[in-house]
């Protein structure tokens, strides 16, 4: 029968059989550190007007160039296709020329834009099949599809929708061989410490990702990006800061990375206790409130938390508007 399986067990190998075909070296990431592995899913995310799309353009660029950017390094040029679906191709074509003005040619014959990306629709088979035939076209090693959502068509509250989604993407990744980066919306409501799952459909692109960017302003608000990283096979990265110049359209490196929120501090009984030794054996609430605050350094909050456990466990007892050591 034609297109029929061989014999059942052909496909199976031992160990010793595969260790002797000498399996080539793992192929060097396009992006380092660790950031785009060759034929990898990198997710991109953040809050609308972030600067995701400005960053994806940088990195498209730089690929293409073969030259380093916003503190990632690119070991060599790379053919890059540019699935962009937002802005009008004039707009677009006005920002890639600002932007080639830091590079010179050096990208010119290494990047592609398809112009025609706009409509099709990856949870299509036509879509996809367009999407397959222009990286085949143009000989893509990286394929930027920014933003996800304008790609298709499902609801991506739906885990099942979701799941076949990126079936479609493992499908262009694996048919093409090219990596993937994936401009992606989050949540509305994310935590400090939420990076892969800070995107919408997080459960389904867990499956296939390799890694995850995730862009947030700091606060309070600088001038300033903060990316958080999210790795399958690297080890996990620090954030980092990035600059944009507005004149050039490109982000630099600069600063340090905030330092993650202090712990909340716990104040005990024993000091509650403390505290009002500390004032005679008898003080008023504000009173001890604030001696408490400046004997422990906690906020207020904390402090008044403490007094109330300190009354119940019966360290301190409430006498009227005071506060007195038991007797």
């Amino acid at each position: 029968m034609s297109g029929a399986a061989g014999p059942p067990g052909a496909g199976v190998r031992s160990l010793a059989q595969l260790l002797a075909q000498q399996p080539p070296p793992a192929p060097p990431y396009l992006v380092e550190p660790g950031l785009l592995p060759a034929q990898g899913i990198l997710f991109v995310g953040g809050e609308p007007k972030v600067g995701k799309s400005l960053l994806v353009t940088n990195l498209a660029l730089a690929l293409a160039a073969g030259l380093d950017a916003a503190g990632f390094v690119v070991p060599a040029p790379r053919r890059v296709l540019l699935c962009q679906f937002e802005l009008p191709l004039p707009q677009l074509v006005r920002r890639l020329a600002l932007m080639r003005r830091r590079l010179g040619p050096a990208a010119d014959q290494h990047l592609c834009v398809d112009t025609g990306a706009a409509g099709h629709l990856l949870s299509a088979p036509e879509g996809l099949g367009h999407f397959l035939a222009a990286a085949e076209a143009t000989a893509a090693e990286v394929l930027v599809l920014d933003p996800l959502y304008s790609a298709h068509d499902q609801d991506e509250n739906d885990t099942r929708a979701m799941a076949a989604l990126c079936q479609s993407l493992l499908r262009l990744r694996d048919t093409s061989g090219a990596a993937l980066i994936v401009v992606h919306h989050v949540r509305k409501s994310i935590g400090r410490e939420e990076i892969g799952s800070a995107f919408r459909g997080s459960s389904a692109l867990h499956a296939v990702g390799d890694t995850y960017l995730l862009l947030t302003r700091p606060a309070p608000p600088v001038p300033t990006l903060e990316l958080r990283f999210q790795f399958r096979y690297r080890a996990p990265q620090p954030p980092r800061l990035l600059a944009l110049d507005p004149d050039a359209l490109w982000f630099a490196p600069t600063g340090q990375p905030p330092s993650p929120p202090a712990p909340r501090r716990k104040v005990d009984a024993a000091a509650v206790r403390q505290a009002v030794a500390d004032l005679g054996g008898h003080a008023r609430y504000t009173q001890l409130r604030q001696h408490l605050m400046q004997l422990t350094d906690c906020s207020k909050r904390t402090a008044q938390l403490a007094i109330t456990a300190a009354c119940e466990q019966g360290v301190v007892v409430p006498d009227n508007a005071h506060y007195r050591l038991p007797s």
